[in-house]
């Protein structure tokens, strides 16, 4: 695979040869309802769909012609309208005008600006399309580019490794295998072509949908310039207009599809290394977990789990009765996950070798030879998973694993496609692209995708009626349907610490919330202090996986003495008593593509201050977090966006629009609430399911005005909540001076376990003693919750009307 200077060599080289091609003169145009095809003399083409009031479609053709419109991230185009739409010709432009937005188009040149209704420019063509022709590969090398405006910032693009703003940095999108990856390594694994511009407090959205080669460039070559260019395809694009930037990750994530509610248990914590084997140590990691009463729902077997490494079987040396194991296992409570990679062994003794052998399922070279490899298992085909026979054979393999074997959920890794010798596939190997052959330079950056996905259909498959668990390292716009995701190979360092709060920030900001970090770093060894640091930050992570490469000692939660273990076992707990409120989350995500954690430029949009802060970001609706990311500190200061929040370690209420000091020992990590809040808890329990759930408790902040937070619920698996067996509860809360009230809503038809409701006030004045729920009185009384005195009560769960004087 090329180097990144290699690459800089290369694009500088089709600079100096490169004969540019532009759009002519429009000399035709045509319209069908919302979509618009313009012709220029020179036989280049745009198609302007403006598919709502503020999403626009970009098509552009260079020889008089669409090819097939097929898209992996975008499975069905939007069947939508706008709400209004008027077109108008003019002498040298054509003016399309939304409810909210305004799109100019050039009669020569095909140069576009769109800007909102008060006539603020939002995105502004600089040359606009154009293209060369690929004299090595044939095809076109299609370019865009567009105006930087002053005090413009970019966020997005998936992993990658760099401070959370993009301006003045260019990037490469070509999913490769990065072991050991540092700052501003590029590329890395994922590939999604998705950016937020925000600049004076308005932001908007682009989505290159093209899967060859690409490469994104925020005014790093030219200081007042962007653009997003692809080594083969179509310019084919996405704009997107907030003016919010949540409704445009909102918009974005529902365009490339939202996920299915995961198992409530996959929001738990999960324990891995390479590798646990044989069984006995499995065992004895388990037991650890119990023996310590510290809370896990997932154990991971790696690659040495197989008979070697071939995927789909066992070794029984290792693990003699797989199936007794993890029937064991899940009766306290451990869901066993295992790794499947791509490359199956060479081995005419080896049946998924054969099978697809005989089916032609392997990928091969442009000459018929199929394409082989070194991974794993020594010399190894690869199945065309761009085959959607291919992906039918895969799901069905699962069969064994999953409804005999009892394994809850799998694990795709080296998925980029990566090669030992090579780094990934030669350019000439094949694919079937669902029916687009096409050569892996189209290919290479959906291959880890379509693998996932057809993991995914095996694993639902076979799972049922429980709902699905995967996991996958590479992945195109759109993977978010089929999988979470990790931030792959990372280093034991306060820097990747950083590192992993940014990218987990930055793909949620890309419509994959799912994502987490190997907690602790994969290479090298914490120490405890930040192998608990990091578990902080990781219980906020959707996705909250301890993972180590296990050639440097141990790395699970008791590994580094008494005085870590007991915080670490601390927070886990606390992972644990917040999943209501992490489920809620992830179904907001899943009903609306509203991301899981949002950046404080998200949910601070009004206050250019937040727009150059990158460690503090939102979880859901009502927490802020700040990860410590040094060593031997016991505090730190952060930014807090507009409102009031509650330091939840003291209860402190402060205001927000400013940096505050936050006390953090190692006990300790940044976290305000939002006042007004009513935020949902659980009892700990060592894995999901342990406990019926007898008392629901919400903790309720105090506030001076009107909040409304929303809880969802359902049985936490299965899929009974498509019938309606599910509960979305809104909370409204105001407050004034001498009461509270709080209006509760309850759309749906779930019976939960609980009846009751336990209530803690925070922040309350002391004079507050009388409470009525439903025209009903009820005792207060006080506690101590994490160290504070607050009121507390025990109500009916389902009440309507709640009032604290």
């Amino acid at each position: 695979m090329e180097t990144a200077q290699e690459n800089n060599y290369m694009i500088n080289d089709l600079k100096s040869k490169r004969t540019e091609h532009f759009a002519g003169i429009v000399v035709s145009h045509t319209q069908d309802k919302n979509k618009f095809i313009f012709t220029c003399d020179n036989d280049i083409m745009l198609m302007i769909h403006i598919l709502t009031d503020k999403l626009i479609r970009f098509r552009f053709a260079t020889d008089g012609r669409f090819p097939n419109d097929f898209s992996y991230a975008v499975e069905t185009q939007p069947d939508t309208q706008p709400e209004e739409l008027e077109f108008v010709e003019m002498e040298d432009h054509f003016r399309f005008t939304t409810k909210q937005v305004i799109l100019t188009l050039t009669k020569e040149g095909l140069i576009s600006k769109i800007m909102d209704k008060s006539g603020n420019i939002l995105c502004e063509d600089e040359k606009g399309f154009h293209y060369e022709e690929n004299r090595e590969f044939g095809g076109d090398i299609v370019i865009m580019s567009k105006k930087v405006h002053g005090g413009e910032h970019y966020f997005g693009l998936g992993d990658k490794s760099w401070d959370l703003d993009l301006r003045g940095e260019r990037f490469e999108l070509w999913g490769a295998d990065t072991y050991g990856y540092g700052k501003k390594s590029d590329p890395l694994y994922k590939n999604i072509p998705f950016y937020v511009s925000l600049h004076k407090k308005i932001a908007y959205g682009i989505f290159f949908d093209n899967s060859f080669r690409s490469f994104f460039d925020f005014g790093h070559e030219r200081s007042n310039v962007s653009s997003f260019f692809a080594q083969g395809g179509e310019m084919n694009y996405y704009f997107f207009y907030g003016p919010e930037m949540l409704s445009i990750v909102e918009d974005y994530t529902l365009l490339t599809g939202t996920p299915e509610l995961p198992p409530l248990w996959a929001l738990g914590y999960h324990q891995c290394k390479w590798s646990y084997y044989p069984e006995n140590v499995v065992r004895g990691i388990t037991d650890g977990f119990r023996k310590r009463q510290i809370p896990c729902d997932a154990i991971y077997l790696d690659i040495d789990y197989m008979e070697g490494f071939r995927c789909f079987t066992w070794n029984k040396k290792y693990f003699p009765n797989p199936a007794k194991m993890v029937k064991e296992l899940a009766e306290e409570g451990f869901k066993t996950i295992v790794i499947i990679d791509p490359g199956i062994k060479i081995d005419p003794n080896y049946s998924v070798y054969t099978e697809a052998l005989e089916k032609n399922y392997f990928c091969q070279r442009a000459d018929g030879p199929l394409m082989k490899g070194s991974v794993w298992p020594g010399l190894c085909n690869f199945p065309d998973f761009t085959n959607p026979e291919v992906r039918d054979w895969w799901r069905d393999l699962f069969k064994g694993l999953i409804q005999e074997d009892g394994i809850k959920g799998v694990w795709n890794d080296m998925n980029e496609p990566a090669v030992f010798e090579e780094g990934t596939f030669p350019l000439d190997v094949r694919h079937d692209y669902d029916g687009n052959p096409c050569s892996h330079r189209k290919g290479h950056n959906v291959y880890g995708m379509q693998m996932s996905r057809a993991t995914y259909e095996g694993v639902k498959k076979f799972s049922y009626p429980n709902r699905p668990f995967t996991i996958t390292r590479s992945g195109y716009s759109g993977l978010q349907r089929f999988a979470s995701v990790w931030t792959g190979d990372n280093v034991a360092s306060w820097e990747h610490l950083k590192l992993a709060n940014i990218q987990c920030q930055r793909l949620a900001t890309s419509g994959i919330s799912f994502a987490g970090s190997d907690i602790g770093g994969f290479i090298e060894t914490p120490s405890g202090e930040l192998f608990t640091r990091w578990i902080q930050l990781g219980i906020f992570h959707p996705f909250c996986r301890v993972h180590s490469s296990g050639d440097h000692g141990e790395q699970e939660p008791w590994s580094f003495g008494d005085e870590y273990t007991d915080i670490v076992r601390k927070f886990i707990e606390f992972r644990y008593r917040i999943l209501p409120y992490i489920y809620t989350s992830f179904w907001q995500y899943a009903n609306a593509g509203t991301p899981m954690l949002r950046q404080i430029q998200a949910i601070g949009q009004n206050d250019p201050e937040t727009y150059y802060r990158m460690e503090e970001f939102g979880v859901g609706d009502s927490l802020v977090v700040c990860p410590i990311t040094q060593d031997k500190a016991d505090g730190r200061w952060m930014y807090l966006p507009e409102g009031e929040w509650y330091y939840f370690w003291t209860d402190e209420c402060v205001l927000g629009e400013q940096e505050v000091w936050a006390d953090a020992d190692l006990s300790r990590i940044p976290l305000y609430v939002k006042a007004g809040s009513v935020f949902p808890m659980y009892p700990i329990m060592q894995y999901v399911g342990e406990k019926v759930i007898e008392e629901l408790i919400l903790h309720i902040y105090y506030k001076k005005g009107t909040e409304t937070s929303t809880l969802y619920e359902d049985k936490g698996d299965g899929y009974d909540y498509a019938e309606g067996q599910c509960n979305v509860k809104n909370f409204t809360v105001s407050g004034e001076e001498d009461k509270l009230q709080i209006l509760q809503t309850i759309d749906g038809q779930y019976t939960p376990t609980y009846s009751n409701c336990k209530l803690y006030f925070h922040g309350f004045p002391t004079e507050f003693s009388k409470l009525t729920v439903d025209k009903k009185k009820f005792e207060i009384t006080e506690d101590v919750v994490d160290g504070n005195k607050v009121l507390t009560a025990l109500v009916p769960t389902a009440f309507s009307h709640l009032e604290i004087r």
